[in-house]
């Protein structure tokens, strides 16, 4: 299935590769500046496009700093609050690097904010493994029409969207390419 199929005939590209590497590394500046370096912070990525995003910060902060990050993953699975509601999905890895998240400044990363249900959940995970000193968000897109009183604190691109428009973010670790698409959901049959 060509990507016009899978997001729907008006699918277009919001942003490319050279887009997504550049809000990236915006991004990752202006977490030093908040963070005033990035000695204690440990980017968690959530499954699956943000544990690549988390990676890929990482990298642009070693660039900047000159100091390797720590960078993990955060399964949120079971702490999703649709579980009764879609078919079980499979449970993914968490992992926590090196000395924990204990009195650290965490940033968790993901593709698309949207309801925030997915951010809450993680939030309820992050709280099973240990205390950080504080927690902020970085996503690629914010799409808006927020569920829950959630907002990130780094944001690549703000897109509006109708409750009838995709977001999906294709990476190039594995979907093969960089991009984000905007398109219209499928007519249902």
């Amino acid at each position: 299935m060509d990507t016009q199929q899978q997001y729907g005939d008006e699918a277009r590209p919001v942003l490319e590769a050279p887009d997504i590497a550049r809000v990236l590394t915006r991004i990752a500046h202006e977490i030093v500046e908040r963070a005033k370096g990035a000695d204690d912070v440990v980017l968690l990525g959530i499954p699956t496009r943000g544990v690549y995003l988390a990676r890929r910060l990482a990298e642009k902060l070693e660039s900047i700093t000159g100091t390797k990050i720590p960078v993990g993953s955060l399964d949120i699975t079971m702490y999703r609050d649709d579980l009764r509601l879609k078919p079980a999905r499979a449970i993914g890895r968490t992992e926590i690097p090196g000395d924990g998240i204990d009195g650290r400044l965490v940033v968790l990363v993901d593709d698309v904010l949207f309801s925030g249900r997915t951010i809450r959940a993680a939030l309820d995970a992050l709280g099973d493994i240990g205390r950080p000193r504080a927690v902020q968000l970085a996503v690629l897109v914010d799409r808006g029409h927020r569920e829950l009183p959630i907002r990130a604190d780094y944001v690549g691109k703000n897109l509006p969207t109708s409750l009838r428009e995709t977001v999906k973010v294709l990476l190039a670790e594995e979907d093969g390419r960089d991009t984000v698409l905007l398109g219209s959901k499928p007519a249902s049959s």
